[in-house]
């Protein structure tokens, strides 16, 4: 079986369990004032693309590239569902976005993610991520890593 890795909306249901299921796992981990989740509705906004990675039509990864100011651009969502990790999905949703990013004139790709989630560190150092200080407007916190990547 094959996964395919596309552009879609957000707002489609079954993306709507995925990002459920992906925020439900963010808070088993992290303190709620520490979890910087973006709704649905956030991720259909114009300057975030969103990626989904399917198998068989059934969503089993997302994640997104939001474009800021100043060529910048952030890796949000991000989430494989635990049957299909260890799968490269992530890997292949990361290298999407970056994809993206260099197309769209973006000179810096940005990331906040958690203290618990050294898998997400793996994807991200093995696509080039270097880990940095606090990005964009997050507050610097133990419950947070910071990463980026110049392009």
């Amino acid at each position: 079986m094959s996964i395919a890795v596309a552009v879609e909306s957000p707002l489609q249901d079954d993306v709507r369990e995925l990002v459920a299921e992906l925020n439900a796992t963010l808070l088993e981990l992290t303190p709620p004032e520490f979890v910087f989740h973006m709704t649905v509705e956030q991720m259909a906004e114009p300057t975030t693309t969103v990626f989904i990675a399917r198998e068989d039509g059934r969503a089993v990864g997302c994640g997104a590239l939001k474009r800021h100011e100043g060529c910048v651009g952030e890796v949000k969502r991000m989430f494989t569902r635990p049957s299909h990790r260890g799968r490269k999905i992530g890997a292949e949703i990361v290298r999407h976005v970056e994809a993206l990013a260099r197309e769209k004139g973006l000179k810096r790709l940005v990331l906040e993610t958690g203290d618990r989630h050294p898998a997400a560190w793996a994807v991200y150092e093995r696509a080039g991520f270097t880990r940095c200080g606090p990005v964009l407007d997050y507050p610097d916190s133990k419950w947070s890593v910071f990463y980026e990547k110049s392009l």
